[in-house]
């Protein structure tokens, strides 16, 4: 991907109300395990981000290509924001626009913020089963792409996905929500165990998903990208990682960085090896 193809794709989210064709809540009764009422999350732009607070009512906004390219795989995308607020836009909407068009159905996650981690799981859990139910093909894979804190939550979606504490029975919960594959740009909070090694609540086994993750040296959370890497070729699960010098944090598909046009082009030749 090119400078140019990622600057119109960034301006046909903007103008087109970022293109979303669904929006599903996650829980349409009760939110589990949240003692408040659902209300409308804040919203506010500031330095061409746009970020969303208080989120009550978790959701998914659906993204879907055209007829044409579908190639009958989804992936649930996670926003950043330290668990405080999600960069809905920079790392969500315009992700799940640029997904859409090289084929992939889209489902940009609103999960609980602020400070909400295991609520957030929960989030991400049916997310996943919704995307999996909604799949079209007995091939159909679904994945699972977040960004900074959102790369911490995919990672604990993809290694926590037998855990269920909330009391809900529907359709959805018939699907897996074991990702199929697992996305990291720039993940956060990795390296939170004992001596900066990997943190206690992402634990792998045998069925751990394969992996992508992408970070630059710069970072100053790089090495969440470093130490999760690791525990994955110690687990003997399929990881592809890449290290850039340069590029900082929080660059989405924005053309400030390097770093910010590479990921797309290793990621997308990793996602087609990942569903064919």
């Amino acid at each position: 991907m090119n400078q140019k193809s990622t600057f119109i794709i960034l301006i046909i989210s903007m103008v087109f109300n970022l293109n979303a064709q669904e929006v599903i809540e996650l829980w349409p009764s009760k939110v589990p395990n949240q003692n408040v009422e659902k209300s409308v999350a804040n919203s506010e732009t500031n330095g061409g981000v746009t970020r969303l607070s208080n989120v009550t009512n978790p959701l998914v906004k659906v993204y879907k290509p055209s007829a044409e390219k579908d190639n009958n795989n989804s992936i649930v995308v996670c926003p950043g924001g330290g668990y405080q607020i999600l960069a809905i836009d920079l790392e969500g909407s315009e992700i799940a626009t640029w997904l859409s068009s090289i084929g992939y159905t889209a489902y940009v996650l609103e999960y609980r913020v602020p400070q909400q981690r295991e609520g957030a799981l929960q989030d991400v859990q049916r997310a996943i089963r919704i995307a999996r139910s909604k799949t079209t093909t007995a091939n159909s894979k679904v994945g699972v792409l977040g960004f900074s804190a959102g790369g911490h939550l995919s990672a604990s979606a993809s290694t926590r996905y037998n855990e269920k504490v909330y009391e809900i029975d529907d359709d959805y919960e018939k699907a897996s929500a074991r990702p199929d594959f697992t996305v990291l740009i720039y993940p956060a909070y990795l390296d939170q165990g004992e001596n900066e090694k990997l943190s206690p609540e992402i634990t792998l086994d045998e069925n751990t998903p394969p992996m992508f993750i992408f970070q630059t040296a710069d970072d100053k959370y790089g090495n969440s990208a470093l130490v999760m890497a690791k525990a994955l070729r110690d687990n003997n699960s399929p990881v592809e990682l890449h290290l850039l010098p340069e590029g900082g944090h929080g660059y989405g598909l924005r053309n400030k960085t390097e770093a910010g046009t590479t990921w797309p082009i290793l990621l997308e030749k990793w996602l087609s090896k990942q569903i064919n």
